[in-house]
């Protein structure tokens, strides 16, 4: 009887986490209603609040095997839909409507963002086996973060959109932040004071004042470099 009772209280766990990663949807609306009213910080609030789920219902879904518990829930199928919204669409969508391509660009440049994205989230082999991401990882919403939180130029971010679209093929190492246990602990500080620096951002309307910019470039620095490296030294590790 008792293990029955813990059967159920695994289903329902499980479901609980499949409902947690599916309200991303839910805030992938709401950045799109804030975004539509050019409201950018409430957009990256909403962006981030489905960030945050995004990275805590993978370790919950392990933690509670949800494979095994819910086998006819894909929960990874859910996962894509969720991230193609928020990592993706919204953010070519933002990028458009903010004008940050240059004239009549607008269109060629959230072509980019979107055909080289789906590239990505149809391939079988995303990973390296120390999980890095294998091509740019499709992680528009940051790169649309940066552009606006730095004010960039519209050649610069057409420019930047081209590269990190035909770096979607190439394979160069992107560093997973939280599933990389080569220099996690440290990958995971930067990270979460990354986030902090964000949050301070959107507070101050996405004008922060130097020292936020400071580590917000500096965080970049870092998981770019780690990126650049892991690249470098190939399997040699």
């Amino acid at each position: 009887m008792s293990s029955g009772v813990a059967t159920q209280e695994r289903r329902l766990a499980a479901a609980a986490v499949h409902a947690l990663t599916a309200s991303g949807v839910v805030w992938a609306f709401l950045a799109l209603v804030a975004a539509v009213r050019g409201d950018w910080p409430v957009m990256f609030a909403w962006l981030g609040v489905a960030l945050f789920v995004d990275g805590i219902d993978g370790p919950l879904a392990r933690k509670v095997g949800i494979t095994r518990v819910l086998p006819d829930w894909n929960g990874e199928t859910l996962d894509l839909v969720v991230d193609y919204l928020t990592y993706v669409f919204i953010p070519a969508y933002a990028a458009v409507a903010a004008g940050l391509f240059p004239p009549n660009f607008g269109v060629v440049g959230a072509a980019i963002i979107c055909l080289s994205s789906a590239a990505f989230f149809a391939k079988r082999n995303q990973k390296s086996k120390d999980n890095f991401f294998i091509g740019f990882p499709a992680v528009w919403n940051l790169v649309l973060f940066y552009w606006m939180i730095f004010d960039t130029g519209p050649e610069v971010v057409l420019a930047s959109t081209i590269a990190f679209g035909l770096l979607t093929f190439f394979p160069m190492h992107f560093i997973h932040p939280v599933r990389v246990v080569r220099f996690r602990n440290l990958s995971l500080a930067v990270t979460m004071s990354a986030f902090v620096l964000a949050l301070v951002a959107i507070l101050e309307e996405l004008n922060p004042d130097g020292w936020v910019k400071a580590g917000l470039a500096a965080a970049l620095a870092y998981l770019l470099g780690v990126s650049l490296w892991r690249t470098l030294i190939g399997e040699r590790e």
